[in-house]
């Protein structure tokens, strides 16, 4: 377990590598002793640092759900992180591509909570009574550290890769859809880069909900009527660059897109 001092620094050296877009050296690569419980550690620090400077929490992500990004990026758990307010992007939108490092881009599902969901215990029935609305989306993803290499202690320090998200698309009653059989087409610049289907996020979106009320609640943590859960990619990660344009194609629950400028 690393100390005190060396979660300040690193928690530090995120905040500074956020303003000026330069990631830093790979964390496992400094310490290869860090933990998971370490990187959490890192990670609810830069969080703390993030609200002292004004950002109010909206909501949390969670990654690494699917076998498509697990494949992709060589990790075999999930992971969380926070979304601010201010990481919530409007359908049709243009996202400066400098304001992040490289961005890449996933399908996603975003849970909308009607009621607080807390564990331990917690049940894919509870999500679904707790939910309000699911609603596509995009994330993008952002890296405040360096991507080679990286393990899941690297991923969970740098807030799970969290860059923007981006809402579209029809909202719908859980109830009123089987999840499991949402689908997507991923474009980019009119071609079809990705697609994917619900149920490639842990066999049904709902179950990283609860898995993460779970995980969280060993931290004296739930989640709050009101927040955005993004529950997982079900495709792999899309690079873009400037000029790129992105839409996703949900069928009945329509589309969502932005356009790198």
């Amino acid at each position: 377990m690393l100390s005190d001092e060396a979660i300040t620094r690193i928690a530090d050296e995120l905040v500074e590598a956020g303003r000026t877009r330069t990631p830093v050296e790979r964390l496992t690569a400094r310490f290869p002793e860090m933990t998971v419980e370490d990187s959490y550690r890192v990670q609810n620090l830069w969080r703390q640092r993030s609200e002292e400077n004004g950002r109010r929490l909206a909501g949390r992500k969670i990654g690494l759900t699917s076998r498509a990004m697990q494949m992709a990026t060589g990790i075999t758990e999930p992971d969380y992180g926070v979304i601010f307010d201010d990481l919530i992007l409007e359908n049709g939108c243009e996202v400066p591509w400098d304001r992040y490092t490289h961005p890449r881009v996933e399908v996603e599902l975003a849970f909308k909570l009607g009621k607080d969901i807390s564990g331990p215990g917690a049940t894919i029935f509870d999500v679904l009574d707790a939910t309000e609305y699911v609603v596509p989306a995009l994330e993008i993803l952002d890296s405040r550290i360096q991507m080679e290499g990286r393990t899941i202690v690297d991923t969970i320090s740098d807030n799970a890769a969290m860059g923007a998200m981006v809402v579209g698309g029809n909202p719908v009653r859980p109830q009123d859809v089987d999840l499991r059989w949402v689908a997507a087409i991923l474009y980019k610049n009119q071609t079809v880069e990705e697609t994917g289907v619900g149920a490639g996020v842990l066999n049904h979106p709902a179950a990283g909900v609860y898995w993460l009320a779970n995980k969280i609640a060993a931290h004296g943590d739930g989640l709050k009527a009101g927040e955005i859960i993004l529950a997982g990619s079900f495709t792999r990660p899309m690079w873009v660059y400037q000029g790129d344009t992105v839409l996703a194609d949900y069928g009945p629950m329509g589309t969502v897109t932005c356009r790198f400028v």
